[in-house]
């Protein structure tokens, strides 16, 4: 059998339309199962592939017939069988959202292409994965953005039908402007973020204690890595401090300034390299910050890639909406302070989500007309 008979619509229709719908709900289970594993490894830099599942608890290994998709979380009432550590409700709540989508998709699109229905739920995994890291690391991995690129690339070219054009050359073209534009439109509102609101004032505890290590600023409530702070050489960390310690001297009623490659405690210059250790006193700190991140730009573009430009517009402008509204919610519900940082990963992902349901309609509603 050849490939174009796999994806014939027509061999799939032998069978009755529902009985798919049922195999792409436990399939996209089981790929939900998977999304899991990554969701948990990526961050830490684990691969996906080995070791085999297993409680990070205890490191027990977890057998095959208590590792099925739903049935197991309920079973063993989301706790590990072996040492009774919770298990997160995160693992039944991915695989029950990978299983859903998987179907609607089948739903909405297997009369009209089964290829579109598998390209489209390979995005989808895409975004899971994406959205519950950056919800709980504020990271976006290489190998979702970078690799979806990639994917949306290729399936542009083998499936011009995913950008509604009438050849691979003009699919290619829609993947590759979709790229351009919403990697580089996410950039444009990065950088324009850094000069509206690339600075934030932290008022301190007075007497408050800043250390600064090799790797992180650490405030009285909590450590900020650098690589969080510093994208362009220009970004600053400062501060008054009333004493400054580090290992060989101290200074007192000094400003101290970090760059990425300069440090300065008042009128002397140090290399930040040199400088292991060094604890401050101070009632504020100025630190720079960022309005989204370089995740977010790649995260764009692998979404361009699948839906061209047009679905970058889309997904920039309702995801701007829908967290604008869960933003608000939660600080009027007492979740999240006004100044604290937000994951814009979910909110993309839900927007590209829209757009593949419906939202391409609605586009075309407001400004085909």
């Amino acid at each position: 059998m050849g490939i174009d008979a796999i994806f014939d619509s027509r061999n799939w229709a032998l069978v009755p339309f529902h009985f798919w719908s049922a195999v792409f709900f436990a399939f996209g289970c089981v790929v939900g199962s998977f999304l899991n594993v990554c969701i948990h490894r990526l961050p830490l830099g684990q691969s996906v592939v080995s070791p085999s599942s297993h409680c990070p608890h205890c490191q027990y290994s977890i057998p095959w017939y208590l590792n099925v998709p739903l049935v197991t979380w309920l079973m063993v009432r989301g706790k590990c069988r072996n040492c009774g550590a919770p298990i997160s409700f995160r693992y039944f709540l991915v695989e029950l959202l990978t299983g859903t989508l998987f179907l609607c998709c089948w739903l909405v699109f297997g009369r009209q292409s089964v290829a579109l229905v598998l390209v489209y739920c390979l995005f989808l995994a895409g975004l899971i994965a994406a959205s519950f890291i950056d919800a709980e690391h504020f990271i976006i991995p290489d190998q979702i953005t970078l690799s979806g690129i990639g994917a949306g690339f290729l399936c542009s070219l083998f499936l011009p039908e995913l950008h509604q054009a009438h050849s691979p050359a003009d699919s290619l073209g829609q993947s590759l402007i979709g790229i351009a534009f919403g990697s580089g439109l996410i950039y444009l509102i990065l950088r324009l973020g850094k000069i509206l609101f690339g600075r934030q004032k932290l008022q301190l505890p007075s007497e408050a204690k800043v250390v600064f290590t090799e790797t992180a600023v650490v405030l009285p409530e909590k450590e900020i890595p650098y690589e969080e702070l510093f994208y362009r050489h220009s970004d600053v960390i400062a501060l008054d401090a009333r004493t400054v310690e580090m290992i060989d001297r101290c200074y007192q009623n000094v400003l101290v300034r970090l760059t990425p490659e300069t440090l300065r405690i008042g009128d002397d210059e140090f290399d930040p390299k040199q400088v292991p250790h060094l604890e401050a006193v101070t009632g504020e700190i100025l630190l720079p910050r960022e309005a989204m991140g370089l995740g977010d730009v790649k995260f764009m573009g692998a979404i361009g890639a699948f839906l061209g430009w047009q679905g970058v517009g889309f997904a920039l402008m309702v995801s701007s909406l829908v967290g604008s509204v869960i933003g608000v919610g939660l600080i009027l519900a007492g979740r999240r302070a006004w100044s604290s940082r937000m994951p814009y990963g979910p909110y993309i992902a839900i927007a590209a989500a829209i757009w593949i349901f419906g939202g391409r309609q609605w586009w075309g509603w407001l400004f085909l007309r």
